[in-house]
């Protein structure tokens, strides 16, 4: 149904406005020729669900067969359908709850209409509900509390504007009065506005007295004109605002604070304050600092409403000992007044010392006498009084000390005799220590170099040096190496090795050994002779670079080490070339007779001189023996007249030595009671001109050997004399022909002399008691002037025979 159709009718909001019944107009303009009735029906607001609107059926004039065979039903339009038609009734009740003030708002009357339709045939009935208001809501005000401030000043008549409330209900039900509380000072005035709403004001009557009166509270009652009555009250709170005729002031004119140095930001310094006789904004105060330049605007901040100053920067006593500021206290109106802070700074012990070196000197020779200055520093701390007195120390345990001079300078020096080749260098930290509690330090080291003096001399790291070295050496070869240290250093350290010069045997000690002065390696300079030299002795000499030069000695001794050079050589029997030497032995000889004993020496030493006997042939090798370590030739059986007259032994007699060396023997042995008939078995003998040859060659021979093994011994005696060496004499014991029988009938006396080196020793063939050798020559005329030429050799008491 569009808007203007029915006169009794509008077009309410919200769900009911125009917009939406439009295609239900033109289904009414569409079928406007069956409309047959309108009715009209007025409700209160807020009826429960199923209140009974009206009767449709009968103010319509239908039968209730009617509406159900027509399948009567309501076309609203709307989403909700508030009105719902009982068609087995025929009447109207709330279907939805309704609010006026929901549906309508300020809109009067409220109202909606629907269609009711039925078909078959097919009417249309247009139906209209109004909805009265009913007084459901009282007067509100938006706030509960109205707040002036209205200064005393104020003239009489001033209007003051209250706010309205608002009442949702409309006509009666709605907002009537306006109602003021009593008080001497305000009346209320209503007045309305063009549209007819309310509204009131206040109207100073009286002027204020913010002496008497600071404040006023009142109420404001709004009434509406339902029944029953409903009202609402809003507060009112006026406050008096004071003139401005009161200057602040400060209760103090100096304010003095202290602060501690360092101390953190938001410190709490003071407060000042100043208080103003007025009230309100005229006696609210406002801090400001007047005329601080920029640096104490960065350390101090006052609080403008407290008054309270707070550190914001940092204090430092070193800088500034004692603050002044300022201060300004204004009120609102402008009217100030002035004071100042004091704020002295209390010191801390922020600042530790500080070294600073005038001088130092490094290296320091070490022969610099106790007492010697290395060193000059100043010492400063920034702090005062205690915390700014200091001490100085040394923190290790060095040989310096210190030493103040003048206030805030210290000496640095040495305390005792420096050493550099016990301490080098010197790490010395100097300490410098406040009196401030807790004490602050300051350490600095100096690095002390200590330079060398010649003062120490080479030292070997041996007290003697002993070195061996084989016979037959190879010229030049390495021995041994010698090694001094000098704990000096550079060229006091450089040690030179210097081979003492004297003789050996008449001949200069370099012609021996050589020692290298750089390395102090020694060289053999020739190849050595055991037989002829034992061992050299001799002194090396240590020299270092230093000017002086200092030097140091050592005793070198080297060895001669034997090796198996020489054979062994036999002295007995002696083998010559022009006649046969046999041994007689009586076919009455026992076992174990001794029939002769193979004598031989060896010029080497220790086990290359063991000498071993073995027989090598024999005629008869079941007759004779030989023993292994004396030589002894023995029969080891009982001889026979079976045996031959003219045995031949031949005996090898070899050394200890690795490769061993060895001498081969002949023994002519003659098996016979009686000289006429050992002659007769050895007549074929004499033409033998080899073995008379050979007998000749082993005379010169035997000879040589004396006359060399004579010579070694007086040089070997001498030697002993010159380095005074003892000699220990050493006689093994005598052999002899223990049965006294053969042809051995005197004792043969050798001796064996040794000295503590078991390398060297001598040995002596003595003379033979008697001749117990038979002889043969080839000549029956020179048989006895041979066995008297033999005897000779053999019994020359002036000519013994030495080996050595």
């Amino acid at each position: 149904m569009a808007c203007g159709i029915l006169p009794f009718t509008r077009c309410v909001k919200w769900r009911f406005h125009c917009a939406h019944t439009l295609p239900l107009i033109f289904f009414i303009l569409y079928f406007n020729h069956i409309v047959s009735g309108h009715i009209r029906y007025s409700i209160p607001e807020e009826m429960k669900k199923g209140s009974l609107i009206g009767n449709v059926a009968q103010d319509l004039g239908l039968d209730l067969k009617r509406l159900r065979s027509g399948r009567g039903r309501i076309v609203t339009g709307e989403n909700i359908q508030y009105i719902e038609l009982k068609t087995d009734k025929g009447i109207l009740v709330v279907n939805e709850r309704t609010d006026r003030e929901q549906l309508c708002g300020d809109i009067t009357p409220c109202s909606f209409s629907f269609e009711v339709i039925l078909e078959n045939p097919m009417e249309l009935h247009q139906i209209t509900v109004e909805i009265t208001d009913i007084n459901d809501h009282s007067p509100t005000f938006k706030r509960n509390r109205i707040f002036f401030e209205i200064s005393e000043s104020a003239n009489t008549g001033a209007r003051f504007p209250l706010p309205s409330a608002g009442d949702p209900d409309v006509g009666v039900n709605g907002l009537r009065e306006y109602f003021l509380t009593e008080n001497d000072n305000f009346v209320l005035k209503q007045n309305s506005n063009a549209d007819g709403k309310k509204y009131a004001e206040m109207v100073l009557q009286k002027p204020l007295d913010r002496e008497t009166h600071p404040s006023l509270s009142l109420k404001l009652i709004a009434v509406d004109g339902g029944t029953p009555q409903r009202s609402g009250t809003v507060n009112i709170d006026i406050t008096v605002l004071d003139i401005n005729d009161n200057a602040p002031v400060f209760n103090q004119s100096v304010y003095k604070a202290t602060v501690i140095e360092n101390a953190p930001r938001e410190t709490y310094v003071t407060t000042v304050n100043a208080s103003d006789a007025d009230s309100g904004s005229n006696s609210v105060v406002s801090y400001y600092f007047s005329d601080l330049n920029s640096g104490l605007i960065d350390l101090f901040l006052i609080d403008e409403k407290t008054g309270i100053i707070t550190i914001t920067g940092s204090i430092d006593y070193e800088k500034d000992k004692k603050y002044e500021l300022r201060i300004e206290a204004k009120d609102q109106g402008g009217l100030t007044d002035s004071s100042k802070v004091i704020i002295e700074v209390i010191d801390v012990n922020d600042n530790a010392p500080v070294i600073s070196v005038m001088s130092f000197t490094s290296p320091v020779s070490e022969d610099s006498p106790p007492g010697t200055t290395i060193g000059i520093i100043n010492v400063k701390d920034a702090d005062s009084g205690d915390n700014g007195q200091i001490t100085c120390k040394i923190e290790q345990n060095v040989p310096f000390k210190i030493k103040s001079t003048l206030r805030n300078y210290y000496t640095l020096v040495t305390d005792t005799v420096l050493d550099r080749e016990s301490v080098s260098e010197y790490n010395i930290t100097v300490v410098a220590t406040d009196a401030g509690i807790p004490s602050l330090s300051t350490k600095r080291s100096f690095n002390l170099q200590i330079s060398d003096v010649n003062d120490n001399a080479p030292v070997f790291s041996q007290r003697v040096y002993t070195a061996f070295i084989a016979e037959n050496n190879s010229p030049g070869v390495s021995v041994l190496k010698i090694s001094a240290k000098d704990p000096d250093e550079n060229q006091n350290a450089r040690v030179s090795y210097i081979l003492d010069v004297n003789n050996i045997g008449g001949s200069s000690m370099s012609d021996y050994i050589s020692v290298s002065a750089d390395s102090g390696v020694i060289h053999a300079v020739r190849s050595f002779d055991y037989e002829q030299i034992k061992q050299i002795v001799f002194v090396v000499i240590a020299q270092d670079g230093g000017s002086p030069p200092l030097s140091s000695n050592v005793t070198v001794t080297i060895l001669i080490q034997d090796q198996n050079d020489n054979p062994p050589q036999v002295l007995y029997p002696v083998q010559t070339g022009g006649s046969h030497v046999a041994e007689m032995v009586p076919r009455s000889a026992d076992v174990g007779y001794l029939v002769t004993k193979v004598v031989a020496v060896d010029v080497d030493s220790g086990q290359n001189a063991w000498l071993s006997y073995k027989l090598h042939k024999a005629t008869d090798r079941a007759l004779f023996e030989v023993g292994l370590q004396n030589g002894e030739i023995r029969t080891i059986r009982q001889v026979t007249d079976k045996d031959a007259v003219k045995q031949r032994l031949t005996v090898i007699v070899e050394d200890n030595g690795q490769p061993s060396r060895s001498a081969t023997v002949i023994v002519n042995v003659a098996v016979a009671d009686s000289f006429p008939e050992v002659l007769s078995e050895f007549t074929d003998f004499g033409h033998d001109k080899e073995y008379n040859d050979n007998l000749t060659f082993y005379l010169v021979l035997a000879l040589a050997v004396v006359s060399f093994l004579f010579i070694t011994c007086l040089v070997v005696i001498i030697s002993v004399k010159i380095y005074s060496l003892p000699v220990i004499p050493y006689y093994p014991p005598r052999y002899s022909d223990t049965l006294g029988t053969g042809t051995l009938q005197h004792v043969y006396n050798y001796e064996v002399c040794r000295t503590t080196d078991s390398r060297k020793s001598d040995c002596k063939l003595g003379r033979a008691g008697s001749q117990n050798v038979l002889i043969m020559d080839p000549s029956s005329t020179g048989t006895m002037q041979r066995i008297h030429n033999e005897k000779s050799i053999l019994d020359e008491p002036d000519s013994p025979l030495e080996v050595s």
